[in-house]
C-alpha cells in the first residue's frame, strides 16, 4: 500500500483528501505546515507528497519543495503542489514549472477523479 503525505494548513482539505485517497486504499499521513511536513517525510518516507503552496506564509510550499530537492533523502519523492490561488493573473504570475519543474500542479478545489488520476500516474 502506497503511503501519501498531505501537507496543508486547511484541516477540511486534509480531511477530504484523506477520505478520497483512503477510498482507494492509500495509507495517508498528514502535517499541518511545511516544517512538520519535512520531519514527517524524513521519519515516514512517503511514496508521494501533496503539498499546499500557501500555508504559514504565501509561498511556504515552494520553499519546502526546494528544501526537499536539496536533501538527498527527500529529492526523489514525487510531489503534487496544490493551491487555492486562482484567477488568470495569479495563475500566470505564480511560479510553477520553472520554479519546481518536477512537480505536478493542481488547483483547489481539486476534482477527486483528477487527484486520483495524478496519484496513480506518480506512484509506481
Amino acid at each position: 500500500m502506497a503511503k501519501i503525505l498531505v501537507i496543508d494548513d486547511d484541516r477540511d482539505f486534509i480531511k477530504i483528501t484523506r477520505m478520497i485517497l483512503q477510498s482507494q486504499h492509500y495509507d495517508v499521513i498528514t502535517a499541518g505546515d511545511g516544517e512538520e511536513g519535512l520531519k514527517v517525510m524524513r521519519r515516514e518516507k512517503p511514496d508521494l507528497v501533496i503539498l499546499d503552496v500557501m500555508m504559514a506564509y504565501i509561498l511556504e510550499g515552494l520553499d519546502i519543495r526546494r528544501q526537499m530537492a536539496a536533501d538527498p533523502s527527500l529529492k526523489d519523492i514525487p510531489v503534487i503542489m496544490s493551491t487555492s490561488l486562482t484567477g488568470e493573473r495569479v495563475q500566470r504570475d505564480l511560479p510553477s514549472d520553472e520554479y519546481v519543474p518536477d512537480s505536478v500542479w493542481l488547483h483547489k478545489p481539486i476534482d477527486p477523479d483528477k487527484l486520483l488520476e495524478q496519484v496513480k500516474r506518480m506512484i509506481r
